[in-house]
């Protein structure tokens, strides 16, 4: 068993630990492999060993490396989520290649999905980022603008209302990162109340998934735990 695999079976296992500590079934909390910045072989390496669901921040990184896989039939079952702050001029690279993206906090970017998305290809599926740190160093749209935004995309015919992302403070204070998680907590359960098509919370890293978990999280977007640090070269 390859490196990349035994560490996916421990993030599995993490993840499968912490939902059974909430009381949650395992099966509820999806596993998205961040694997920006990592080659191909990398992403081969892992869906070598089951996983199917990657994320990418940067676009035109991840347009070549889904343009790539595409084009060898074994890699169609490959799940697509974009995580990173997405420019409008970079908006199309992702409508055109990418089934989720979980970094939508405008309503610019809402109209140039949506007129973007092919035709031929399913509706994109759409989370709100939400900054709920309140810090500026982040993207994400405020609390006061999400069910404004949410109205908007449940009205666009190409996209598909599927929940809320945050990134929460990076704190090594359990009570500030708990606080943050049980507001996005609420703030997902209303937006599901309103909006039949949301059931996903996108919330929880390598370092925080348990506690994610805890407060509801339904996909953990964990890259180091699985591929190693970053590369920066």
């Amino acid at each position: 068993m390859n490196q990349i695999a035994q560490h996916l079976l421990q993030v599995k296992e993490r993840i499968a630990q912490a939902a059974r500590g909430a009381s949650r079934d395992p099966e509820q909390v999806r596993l998205l492999a961040v694997s920006k910045t990592k080659p191909l072989e990398a992403l081969m390496a892992a869906h070598a060993a089951g996983q199917r669901c990657f994320g990418e921040s940067y676009a035109q990184e991840a347009a070549t490396k889904i343009d790539t896989l595409r084009q060898q039939p074994e890699y169609n079952d490959l799940e697509w989520h974009f995580i990173g702050p997405l420019q409008s001029n970079k908006s199309r690279l992702v409508a055109e290649r990418f089934d989720w993206v979980q970094s939508v906090d405008r309503e610019k970017l809402i109209e140039r999905l949506n007129n973007q998305r092919p035709a031929s290809m399913a509706p994109l599926n759409v989370c709100l980022q939400i900054n709920i740190s309140g810090e500026s160093s982040k993207s994400g749209t405020s609390e006061q603008e999400i069910f404004r935004l949410a109205e908007l995309v449940s009205h666009s015919e190409r996209l598909v209302l599927r929940g809320l992302m945050a990134i929460p403070e990076h704190t090594s204070d359990e009570t500030i990162l708990a606080a943050q998680m049980a507001r996005m907590q609420t703030l997902f359960t209303e937006l599901a109340r309103q909006y039949p098509s949301v059931d996903t919370l996108s919330m929880g890293m390598t370092e925080d998934l348990e506690l994610a978990i805890a407060h509801g999280s339904t996909m953990v977007r964990v890259g180091t735990a699985i591929f190693g640090a970053r590369d920066y070269s």
